[in-house]
């Protein structure tokens, strides 16, 4: 994927969104709005979100706020390509939420309620709903368990706009096309424009976006040398030299070389993630 200039980045960017919802109030305006209820103030964890989660494989840029008084808990990431596992991830982010929220000693309803939103330019569910609330139910009886935990699907690409809140639908189509700034009269809409106008004049949100580009550009080479080692271990696997290997991928014999060299310490099973590791670490010493 190309690099895109941080002058024409949108609220549709991941990296923007961060930068706009880094503001505690609009993030507040924010969640009021998606959740439909009053949100007092929050703190915004700004240095969490933009770094490497080898548990997570890969940089993760999203929102993590925690309301003052009540401790609630929100993770809201935008999505702005189609993501097939993105139920699955919103478990993953509903563990992370609660990782650091019960301290020894306390009991678990001291855990507060959590809530993942994924504001999505695309239907991923495909019902043609603005909004897709989700929690965990019981199969036979149709009750809800109270559980404290909430996963909120919203898409650019609803029909329904008389089922939610018209500023709903303003964010909506804003994110789908920032253009639509130019019709609207949503005073929330406006003042997310407002911000990116100066958040783009900011020199040090620049150079975070520059950062940001390195990270991306690294860890985009680091998951193709994992495909590159896959590949490798499944032909080690059948008995191919790394001669073989290198003609049939069409890849340089050094770089080879230097997989099938790491890989050897670990066969027959060929830990992957094992061997990437092993060869990040030589190409940083």
């Amino acid at each position: 994927m190309a690099k895109k200039d941080f002058m024409s980045l949108t609220i549709k960017d991941s990296f923007m969104f961060y930068a706009v919802m880094s503001d505690p109030e609009q993030c507040r305006r924010l969640l009021t709005l998606v959740l439909d209820m009053e949100i007092e103030t929050v703190t915004v964890q700004r240095e969490e979100t933009i770094i490497y989660h080898p548990d997570y494989r890969g940089i993760r840029l999203d929102v993590t706020a925690i309301e003052h008084g009540t401790r609630r808990r929100f993770n809201v990431e935008m999505q702005a390509q189609t993501e097939k596992e993105i139920a699955r991830r919103s478990r993953y982010y509903h563990s992370q939420l609660d990782s650091d929220a019960l301290h020894a000693g306390h009991g678990y309803g001291e855990l507060p309620d959590t809530y993942v939103i994924f504001i999505c330019d695309f239907d991923p569910v495909g019902a043609g709903l603005y909004r897709y609330c989700y929690e965990m139910t019981c199969r036979e009886t149709g009750a809800v368990l109270d559980d404290g935990t909430q996963t909120i699907f919203l898409s650019t690409k609803g029909k329904n706009k008389d089922a939610v809140p018209p500023e709903l639908v303003s964010f909506l189509k804003y994110v789908g096309d920032p253009a639509t700034r130019q019709q609207t009269e949503d005073a929330f809409v406006r003042s997310l424009d407002t911000q990116i106008s100066t958040i783009k004049r900011d020199r040090e949100w620049r150079s975070r976006y520059m950062l940001f580009e390195i990270m991306m550009a690294e860890e985009r080479k680091e998951g193709e040398l994992r495909k590159l080692i896959d590949l490798c271990c499944r032909k080690l696997s059948k008995g191919k030299s790394a001669e073989e290997i290198a003609d049939a991928l069409e890849c340089d014999i050094s770089e080879i070389n230097a997989i099938v060299e790491a890989a050897q310490k670990y066969a027959p099973d060929y830990d992957v993630d094992r061997i990437l590791e092993e060869l990040c670490g030589e190409t940083q010493q």
